[in-house]
């Protein structure tokens, strides 16, 4: 029986137009390095955002040296701070319909993401989201010392409602790490959701036991 939902945030349940991988876009073609917007998505959707930056680096760039990635993510938070001051957020078609079934159902909610607190924070502030009301916890990559693809953010979650088995718990997210972070923390489910930055064919290459295409056919799932 599934006590817990862990749900992905950006192209998950928070629909903030992609602005974090075309901003992590941009801050790598302005130090110079040309990467194709489908190989950032393909190489860092999901991962903490210096780690993602290492992985495109390592993969297209292996030689750039690690002052020059430094930089590159300094002026990402840069770049994404002032784009996050005037972007519109809304909920994904769904979410808030869900995470009210969830609660109805005595199933927690938890948030997580490769995002910093503060980033994750503003995005929460601008929907209006707020902890014991629509989700329950809130885990990000700068609270554990691993980032996805490791689970360390859902033993966390686990650690703080006391779940003995992650068997109880649901991974849903829209990327491939999403999915590998669950099926590494041992998830009882591990869904991937087409709204974000993988594909459908990408996000089965992960081996979830579901893709779906909306977050209203969650529910169906966990029946």
């Amino acid at each position: 029986m599934i006590k817990m939902v862990v749900f992905d945030m950006a192209g998950t349940t928070v629909n903030e137009h992609n602005v974090v991988y075309k901003t992590l876009h941009k801050a790598i073609q302005n130090a110079g390095y040309t990467v194709s917007y489908q190989q950032v998505l393909t190489e860092g959707a999901g991962k903490e955002k210096l780690q993602a930056i290492q992985d495109i680096m390592a993969k297209f760039y292996p030689d750039a040296a690690p002052a020059v990635i430094t930089a590159i993510f300094e002026q990402f938070k840069t770049l994404l701070n002032n784009a996050y001051q005037t972007l519109q957020v809304t909920p994904h078609r769904g979410a808030e319909q869900v995470f009210a079934w969830l609660k109805k159902h005595q199933i927690l909610v938890v948030l997580n993401t490769g995002y910093s607190q503060p980033v994750a924070q503003l995005l929460l502030q601008k929907l209006g989201w707020k902890e014991g009301i629509q989700y329950d916890a809130l885990i990000t990559a700068s609270q554990v010392t691993n980032g996805r693809p490791m689970p360390d953010m859902i033993n966390l979650a686990k650690a703080q409602f006391g779940i003995e088995s992650a068997a109880c718990i649901a991974k849903i997210g829209d990327s491939t790490v999403d999915i590998e972070e669950g099926i590494n923390a041992g998830c009882g489910l591990n869904i991937g959701i087409t709204t974000g930055a993988h594909t459908h064919e990408q996000l089965l290459q992960a081996n979830p036991h579901f893709v779906i295409d909306n977050l209203l056919n969650l529910p169906a799932l966990l029946q």
